[in-house]
């Protein structure tokens, strides 16, 4: 049987270690590559094509679903499987909808993330039971369709023309915050883009028409 190819990405080097250690140990499966951050991941993955990649979500500079994200946007057919400390909705939402195939948490047993591996490399979606559990809870109890008041004061500075660096600078949150902030925003709104959601949101009556676009 031809090994799975797997490539690590994870900013802790003693994480890395670890897991290539775990994996390396079983001839089921060989480590082709480890990065150390979302854009060394979305390099590798390009060059190297691995089977499945196992991502860490939060990075300094090109995060997790940013990656997942570049990735898929480069239709490169390496499936991406999260495994992570954290299992809020900031992190899993994000990571899903980017295109994960699978979302672990970092405490999950050996033989429970080999299964996930061998599932995800062969396209089947793979999920936390917490994280499972967290978004059948969204789809029996959807969330309001309203915006926050934090949601409301990102968007109108997008309709200002801010960027999102300049939305982060302006309300004293990092960028990743502001980017998390605007998919939500899209989610409730039904839109894909900053434009469509500020021509939705005056359409709304959610920001003041005197204002303009």
């Amino acid at each position: 049987m031809t090994p799975i190819r797997l490539l690590i990405v994870d900013d802790h080097p003693v994480v890395r270690d670890g897991l290539r250690g775990m994996f390396s140990g079983d001839p089921e499966f060989v480590v082709v590559g480890e990065a150390a951050d979302g854009a060394e991941a979305i390099d590798l993955a390009g060059r190297l094509v691995p089977d499945v990649i196992l991502m860490d979500l939060r990075m300094n500079g090109v995060n997790g679903a940013e990656a997942i994200r570049a990735i898929a946007e480069r239709q490169i057919p390496s499936r991406v499987l999260v495994l992570t400390t954290y299992d809020s909705d900031s992190d899993v939402v994000p990571a899903i909808e980017a295109g994960a195939t699978g979302y672990l948490l970092k405490d999950s047993p050996r033989d429970e993330l080999f299964r996930a591996v061998r599932a995800a490399s062969r396209g089947e979606s793979v999920l936390a039971s917490s994280v499972a559990t967290r978004l059948m809870s969204q789809l029996r109890n959807p969330a309001s369709e309203s915006l926050s008041d934090r949601e409301l004061e990102v968007l109108s500075l997008i309709a200002q023309g801010e960027t999102n660096r300049g939305a982060a600078v302006r309300l004293f949150i990092s960028e990743a915050t502001v980017k998390t902030h605007l998919v939500h925003i899209y989610s409730k709104l039904n839109v894909n883009d900053r434009a469509a959601a500020v021509a939705t949101a005056f359409e709304r009556g959610l920001l003041p028409t005197s204002r303009g676009t």
